[in-house]
């Protein structure tokens, strides 16, 4: 993404203002960058947590139609285990319910981080750079997690 930058904050840097002095501009910039690099984590992990969701339903669609008897092989901590299409059935559901709850919650937290960015970004006074209107970079704060991050390999494993 483009750098940031801040415009300067309205209070002097020095400390002799003890309760009167604000942060410094690079301590400002520092923070709402640290706020902004936590928000596109918690963006990419959303989407790598999606991802799964698709495989998982995707096996759970093909053994659907599945002798329940049949051998099944599931990949538990890196060690390939034999079981049948029954016990693993009930297993991926499960796991599939519980990353659908982790995706919400990062969600919610992401909407959550995407405010708070937004009321630094108005209590400092924080323009990005290449920031025509001040609408256009809030609603790139929050289509971040919109966007996520279908470039990483979705060669996940679920480890329980």
């Amino acid at each position: 993404m483009a750098a940031n930058s801040s415009s300067t904050v309205s209070k002097p840097s020095n400390s002799t203002g003890g309760k009167q002095s604000g942060p410094s501009a690079e301590q400002v910039v520092a923070a709402f960058q640290r706020m902004r690099s936590e928000q596109r984590s918690m963006a990419s992990k959303a989407a790598e947590l999606e991802m799964e969701i698709n495989e998982h339903s995707l096996v759970l669609e093909t053994l659907k139609d599945v002798d329940p008897t049949r051998k099944c092989f599931r990949l538990v901590g890196g060690v390939l285990v034999e079981r049948t299409v029954k016990e693993v059935l009930p297993a991926l559901e499960s796991n599939k319910e519980q990353i659908s709850k982790i995706v919400e919650s990062l969600n919610t937290q992401m909407q959550s981080k995407g405010r708070e960015l937004t009321e630094y970004r108005e209590k400092y006074n924080i323009r990005l750079v290449g920031e025509g209107e001040e609408g256009q970079g809030k609603s790139a704060a929050s289509s971040n997690g919109g966007e996520g991050s279908a470039s990483k390999g979705g060669a996940g494993v679920l480890v329980s």
